[in-house]
């Protein structure tokens, strides 16, 4: 009888419990830190963690409200913590005694010096805020376990950061973690914003994703291609199939692109191009600019770089031939200046593609593209680890990342 009451009592209560607050995806703004072109979000209490899309692990420096873990080597969280080992750091701290009873050791490691150090897992919480998609809803403390590590593994983190935000196709990335404990969708939103343009958006759990500047919901309408898994690593791939300027093809050959893929990260500014697939591109560019724009000094990590004054300016970003990635499954991301130009110094632009440094061509180890940060600036892109596909959508020129409200409604 007991047993009865309580049935009935938990389904009144779910009943009446509104609508509105079941299972709603998860919101945080995204900044973008104009020192190191580096994306964050806030986790709690003024704690910010950088975005890193092809990280498996959430880490932060120690702090006191840190729940211990405690868990044995033995554990599944153990297993997942330490499914990606980093090129370069220790062996996971269980080594092969995956079946003892020895608290687990994990290695986060900063996704931009590539360092790592031991740490032990610990409970902590990602608070934040639901949303219908198109306003903040109501706070909420979201569980999750991630990895306490030293302060020294800090460095050349933006100012203020205390760890990384792993977003990637793990287990115990972000993503995973919101859908589990929240019971939403494994995906995620994000539309990074660019630098001078305020705060851009995470959503946890999908869309829908409106903008107060245009009502439409911006999921319902993206193009899709298959989200890439590479042995041995957590981060999200695309299968390109070429690369065209103003619709001249690349002369680069699909096997080319294939052989290693095409990374997305957040971890670097602007798209790294393997030296087999740099040179073309980059001939191809030369060739399409020729007689508009005026050649000017180079400045590093830039090849090319160019008068400002006689690039000309449009709506996108100064005119220079667009860049299009041939997806698999027919669609094609194009990007324009605003995407492939960045602005060094008064008066010069430079091409915001750079050749990978210290990988040979055609190294399948190395991937054949890494599309940076700048790249994905003011598009919305849509993660989606249940159907294992990217979407995504270019924002007009009208409209910006940071056109979401985040106040909530009344």
């Amino acid at each position: 009888m007991a047993r009865l009451l309580l049935i009935l009592a938990a389904s009144l209560v779910a009943l009446a419990w509104p609508a509105s607050c079941q299972r709603l995806p998860v919101l945080a703004p995204v900044t973008k830190d104009l020192a190191t072109s580096l994306y964050t979000l806030p986790f709690h209490d003024g704690a910010n963690l950088v975005v890193d899309i092809a990280g498996p692990l959430v880490w932060s420096t120690c702090q006191r409200d840190h729940l211990p873990a405690e868990l044995p080597c033995k554990s599944p969280t153990c297993r997942l913590a330490n499914a990606y080992p980093v090129p370069g750091c220790h062996a996971p701290g269980c080594g092969r005694d995956w079946h003892g009873d020895r608290t687990c050791t994990v290695y986060p490691y900063n996704p931009v010096t590539g360092a790592c150090a031991a740490g032990n897992l610990v409970h902590t919480r990602f608070v934040a805020n639901t949303t219908d998609g198109r306003n903040p809803v109501s706070q909420v403390n979201v569980r999750a376990v991630a990895a306490c590590a030293p302060r020294k593994l800090l460095a050349s983190l933006p100012r203020g950061s205390t760890g990384v935000a792993g977003l990637a196709g793990s287990g115990l990335a972000l993503p995973a973690q919101v859908a589990s404990t929240q019971k939403v969708a494994n995906k995620f939103l994000l539309c990074p914003p660019a630098a001078a343009n305020g705060d851009g958006v995470a959503i946890f759990g999908g869309g829908p994703l409106h903008f107060w500047v245009d009502p439409s919901d911006y999921t319902q309408s993206m193009d899709h291609t298959p989200l890439v898994t590479k042995q041995g690593s957590p981060a999200h791939y695309i299968s390109v199939k070429s690369i065209s300027m103003d619709n001249t093809r690349v002369l680069v050959s699909e096997r080319a692109l294939a052989t290693g893929g095409v990374m997305l990260s957040t971890r670097v500014p602007y798209a790294l191009l393997r030296r087999d697939v740099y040179r073309p591109f980059v001939d191809a560019f030369v060739k399409a600019l020729a007689a508009q724009a005026a050649p000017v000094r180079p400045v590093a990590p830039f090849e090319l770089c160019y008068d400002a004054q006689t690039l000309g300016n449009t709506r996108f970003g100064y005119w220079v031939p667009s860049v299009t990635l041939a997806l698999d499954g027919g669609r094609d991301w194009r990007m324009a200046g605003v995407n492939s130009m960045v602005d060094v110094e008064p008066g010069t632009a430079c091409l915001a593609f750079v050749e990978m440094k210290g990988v040979k061509a055609g190294d399948g180890r190395a991937p054949a593209v890494i599309v940076g940060g700048l790249q994905m600036e003011n598009i919305v892109l849509e993660f989606d680890m249940e159907k294992k596909r990217l979407g995504l959508r270019t924002m007009p020129y009208y409209m910006q990342c940071s056109h979401f409200n985040f106040t909530r409604s009344a």
